[in-house]
């Protein structure tokens, strides 16, 4: 590149000494940069004689096109400058439906205040697909539930998501702090599908209680479930992030005797390091979950350091 910008100064100024002066170079090392660039090119790009120097017809034929790759140069470092002090860049996420939601709105909403240039696209997916599409480097990184069975993947724990009970405002239980398995095995049961994390945690705790679950619905999405509480269908078992506060007639109810939870991971390819975008999004959030740990009950762990 120095060669051709070397070439640009002394067909603008036609003379390789007040060329070599703007350019802060000795005479002789812009000859030389200019005959480097001759011989690459394979043309002639100045006739020399004692009256000065003037550009030849071929020199003038490639003036446009080097002028534009200087240009295009320039450009491209101002954009490798942007992405990496976070003003522009494209980030790709998958996240359970919970956190894409909840929590996700809430980070992506301070992150772009302060990155409003950056582009975000979000996948809401089950919790295998997550790592799906992170392990086919389809997004930069997920959030969702690690599982030992993919080894391509590292996992770093963010918090606890504690699943709780659903309940009617009607319902007896709706009154109490806490409620048991067993007290749950007695009522109708609104459970997500069989390819939710949820709904293989809450099938695990049962089996190792030795308590039969009476599944009365099974939904897609927590949303439905929800709905269906709200029209005293039966009871759900979710997460605590599903929780909406403005459903009053739904009444979110601890587990006791065992609790039940699943830990929230980022996943991350190990062969693949993280943009400065994603890198600066994840402190962001990493900052909402410790804003909201005592709220949801949420307890956050280490992120990775930028490598």
């Amino acid at each position: 590149m120095r060669q051709v910008r070397a070439f640009l100064k002394v067909a603008e100024l036609q003379s390789f000494t007040r060329a070599a002066a703007e350019l802060h170079v000795s005479q002789s090392a812009l000859t030389v940069q200019v005959k480097q660039l001759e011989e690459e090119l394979g043309v002639l790009l100045f006739d020399r004689n004692k009256r000065g120097v003037a550009i030849t017809a071929a020199g003038l034929d490639l003036l446009g096109p080097l002028q534009r790759i200087v240009l295009d140069s320039e450009a491209i470092v101002g954009y490798a400058r942007d992405i990496s002090a976070v003003r522009t860049g494209n980030l790709a996420l998958a996240a359970l439906p919970t956190i894409a939601a909840d929590l996700l709105p809430r980070a992506m909403d301070a992150f772009l205040r302060t990155n409003p240039e950056v582009r975000i696209t979000v996948h809401d997916v089950v919790a295998d697909r997550v790592r799906e599409l992170v392990t086919k480097a389809a997004v930069d990184f997920g959030l969702g539930t690690a599982s030992r069975q993919d080894k391509e993947l590292q996992a770093y724990p963010l918090y606890h998501d504690h699943l709780a009970a659903f309940v009617p405002a009607s319902h007896d239980l709706a009154r109490r702090d806490e409620v048991t398995l067993r007290e749950l095995a007695d009522c109708d049961l609104i459970l997500p599908n069989r390819e939710s994390s949820v709904r293989s945690i809450v099938e695990a705790t049962f089996a190792r209680a030795h308590v039969q679950a009476a599944v009365r619905y099974e939904t897609n999405y927590m949303p439905t479930a929800i709905a269906f509480v709200r029209r005293g269908l039966g009871i759900a078992i979710l997460p605590t992030s599903a929780r909406d506060d403005n459903h009053e007639q739904v009444v979110c109810v601890r587990i006791r005797k065992p609790a039940m939870s699943r830990q929230i991971c980022l996943l991350q390819r190990v062969d693949r390091s993280l943009s400065p975008a994603a890198t600066s999004f994840l402190h962001t959030l990493r900052a909402e979950i410790a804003s909201r740990n005592t709220q949801r009950r949420m307890v956050p762990d280490p992120l990775p350091e930028k490598r």
